[in-house]
């Protein structure tokens, strides 16, 4: 099975309402995606404004010198001015697009089903001339007519188009329709690759992307955390992660994918649910005492994939809902033993606790304090763990900066975040010596301004 993935943050996520990205911002975002490993990055529309098109021009000078990897798409109405000026920025590929369904024909174009057909072979023509690559994209696809789809998407290859891009754009697919659509239209044109690009208005978007590579498509349209118009299109987290599940193929970085979603949390100002699939913060968070009985045991009782294959790690929350296993567990972590019965009555004061959303550690020991009547000390910790936050210089890219940081030795984690600072760090170290040292490696790197550390007391 061949599959890949098209990222269209830069394009579709920016049609999403109240998300601008600057040129800066456009830039690192490309980065960072051919980081990822995506095959192919929609960087923009550059006929739509100037700072689209200076957007997308850096970035093929990035591509050149070879720092971008990925396949970089230029988007192109089927008008001969838009391939131009997609073109004179001498982008991989010119993705043109038409709407092709009655509705479109009728109320968009004006145009009779024969004048849609002469207008797409004469602008991928136009394309083919500039020597770059064509995906034709049939906007509406699924609201056309198959027999007329199968005349379109001939036309286009016949033109040349070596990708055709079958867009759902009002959400109204169900998957075994996807995956019949798809296996039909390989069929009745051949010599031609196929594209899902999927909305997400009745929440089938990922659902219909996997259907559709099992009807042959090769390459799934997505964005990070599923912006774009409306409710969006296939959020990247989510299919890169079913893909990996179901079909055991690696599209991307997996382990990447929190610090992409931090990345465009922050320059999209939309924050993110808790709750949300892959990289939310409860993804991996286990509450019910039955299924943090079941993790401790073997994670897989209730976790599909471990946490690590997404740079994320486990964790289980104390409260009401908190089972004996989960409790003890806590306490062996923090170096206290509790008999059984201490445990049944730090349990039973936790149950008995209405106002308490959870219990951190330090609520915990004061609880079990009250219970036995000793002063618990818990393990201190072998190492010294701290959080270290790191605002950078206005002029650099975040990304450049958080590469650097990165490989610096002492440093665990690193990931993008949105505030007062701009990056946050893990760091351990075996003293205060070796912490300091650390942290002055850390603000020696280019493009830090300033940094601030916490340590940590306790580990949850």
């Amino acid at each position: 099975m061949k599959v890949g993935i098209l990222d269209s943050t830069l394009r579709e996520g920016e049609q999403t309402p109240g998300v601008v990205f600057t040129v800066d911002q456009r830039v690192e975002i490309a980065r960072t995606m051919s980081d990822l490993g995506v095959a192919m990055i929609e960087a923009g529309h550059p006929a739509v404004s100037p700072d689209i098109y200076e957007g997308i021009k850096r970035i093929m000078r990035l591509k050149r010198n070879g720092e971008i990897s990925s396949e970089i798409v230029g988007h192109s109405r089927a008008v001969k001015r838009d391939v131009e000026v997609a073109a004179e920025l001498e982008v991989d590929r010119i993705a043109i697009f038409y709407g092709v369904s009655e509705i479109h024909l009728k109320a968009k174009h004006h145009a009779t089903k024969e004048e849609a057909l002469s207008t797409i072979a004469d602008v991928i023509s136009y394309a083919k001339g500039h020597g770059v690559k064509v995906r034709f994209t049939a906007e509406d696809a699924t609201r056309t007519d198959f027999d007329y789809l199968v005349q379109v998407a001939r036309t286009a290859r016949d033109a040349g188009a070596d990708r055709i891009g079958i867009a759902d754009t009002v959400g109204i697919l169900y998957p075994s329709k996807t995956r019949e659509l798809f296996s039909n239209l390989v069929s009745q044109v051949p010599n031609v690759e196929f594209d899902i690009h999927a909305h997400n208005d009745v929440g089938l978007a990922v659902a219909n992307s996997l259907a559709a590579v099992e009807g042959g498509a090769t390459i799934i349209h997505a964005t990070v955390n599923g912006l774009g118009e409306r409710v969006g299109i296939t959020p990247l987290q989510q299919v890169a992660a079913a893909i990996k599940y179901h079909f055991g193929i690696d599209v991307i970085k997996l382990d990447k994918l929190q610090q992409v979603s931090t990345i465009i949390e922050k320059y999209s100002g939309i924050p993110m649910s808790p709750n949300y699939p892959v990289t939310g913060d409860y993804a991996f968070m286990h509450k019910a005492g039955i299924h943090v009985a079941g993790i401790l045991n073997d994670p897989r009782t209730y976790e599909f994939m471990p946490p690590e294959t997404f740079g994320r790690s486990r964790d289980y929350v104390i409260d009401k809902y908190t089972g004996k296993h989960a409790l003890r567990d806590r306490f062996e972590k923090l170096g206290v033993n509790l008999s059984d019965e201490e445990i049944d009555q730090v349990l039973a004061k936790i149950k008995a606790n209405q106002s308490a959303k959870f219990f951190r550690d330090v609520d915990l020991l004061e609880i079990a304090e009250e219970v036995t009547g000793r002063v618990l000390k818990p393990r201190p910790p072998e190492k010294i763990e701290s959080l270290v936050w790191v605002l950078c210089e206005s002029n650099v890219y975040t990304t450049a900066v958080t590469r650097r940081l990165s490989v610096l030795q002492g440093v665990k984690e690193v990931m993008e975040i949105s505030g007062d600072y701009d990056i946050l760090l893990k760091v351990e170290a075996n003293d205060t010596v070796e912490l300091n040292q650390i942290i002055e490696n850390i603000r020696s790197v280019k493009g830090v301004k300033s940094t601030l550390t916490s340590l940590v007391l306790k580990r949850m």
